[in-house]
């Protein structure tokens, strides 16, 4: 299949990797061009605009940072409803707005397109493994034209339900990550201050009722002192904010989401955005 793929960061990178050595046709659109570049000696065609590059494709696949980025690609003139194919998949692979993503593929359908909203997780590792959690909303006769594609770059992909449900999904996940990872902070604050010895003590939890992707992944980071960005600090806090909002607009008290969100706020406010979110421990350490 022939593909346009708009935003090429640390997810994206691999996303469209993983397509390419599946077998499918990959044209890529990136505001900073040479972050493309890994992709261009490995078989892809850069274009200079999203015009040029959606042009021809059966589908077209986003990840890109912020709501206003997704409104920017999707609605601005010359953008992907101005420019795509009738008939193309266009599929969102940012966490962002479910209302936003509502508004848009609204409008993509009374073009012709075909939308999906499929946020991910899985952080770097899962997007070079493609071992993603994909979870989609849209149409199931589009869900399923999408399925083979989805299939390149994760495991567990699923139908959440309509339009904006793989966002409403991915609100979830993003508040259970936020008590998880704050959960493993403490946990490992607690055993320095005890005087343990780190890793056998992540090593022993690890096995039992605690075991969890952040505790053997972002746990061991932290322990080892490395603060790179499988996931930035910022995108998350871009995450929880709109968790925040959607859960106060149905008049929801979480305030897990909340304290969370504020520690993370602090961060970056410190200059810590660019970091992974692991460095949350910072906060406890310091």
């Amino acid at each position: 299949m022939k593909v346009a793929f708009i935003g090429i960061g640390v997810m994206g990178l691999s996303m469209a990797r993983n397509l390419m050595k599946n077998g499918h046709e990959l044209q890529v659109y990136t505001r900073t061009a040479s972050k493309a570049q890994p992709l261009v000696e490995e078989g892809a065609k850069l274009f200079d605009s999203i015009r040029a590059c959606v042009q021809g494709a059966q589908a077209v696949i986003t990840i890109v940072g912020y709501p206003k980025d997704v409104e920017e690609v999707y609605l601005s003139q010359g953008g992907i409803l101005d420019s795509a194919d009738p008939g193309a998949l266009v599929i969102d692979m940012t966490t962002t707005s479910p209302v936003l993503w509502q508004n848009i593929a609204r409008q993509a359908r009374e073009r012709g397109l075909k939308p999906l909203d499929a946020p991910v997780s899985g952080g770097d590792i899962g997007a070079r493994d493609a071992r993603l959690a994909i979870m989609v909303g849209g149409r199931q006769e589009d869900f399923e034209e999408a399925r083979p594609l989805f299939a390149c770059m994760g495991q567990n992909i699923i139908l959440e339900g309509g339009d904006g449900a793989g966002q409403h999904t991915k609100m979830a996940n993003q508040i259970a990550i936020a008590g998880t990872v704050a959960g493993v902070a403490e946990a490992i604050r607690y055993a320095e201050a005890a005087g343990l010895d780190l890793t056998r003590m992540l090593d022993t939890i690890a096995s039992g009722a605690a075991a969890s992707f952040q505790l053997d992944t972002n746990g061991r980071k932290m322990v080892s002192g490395d603060m790179a960005p499988g996931f930035y600090i910022k995108h998350f806090i871009k995450d929880l904010a709109i968790a925040r909002e959607e859960s106060k607009q149905r008049g929801l008290k979480l305030p897990i989401l909340k304290k969370t969100l504020g520690l993370y706020k602090q961060l970056e406010e410190a200059g810590q955005g660019d970091l992974g979110t692991q460095a949350l421990i910072d906060h406890y350490r310091d």
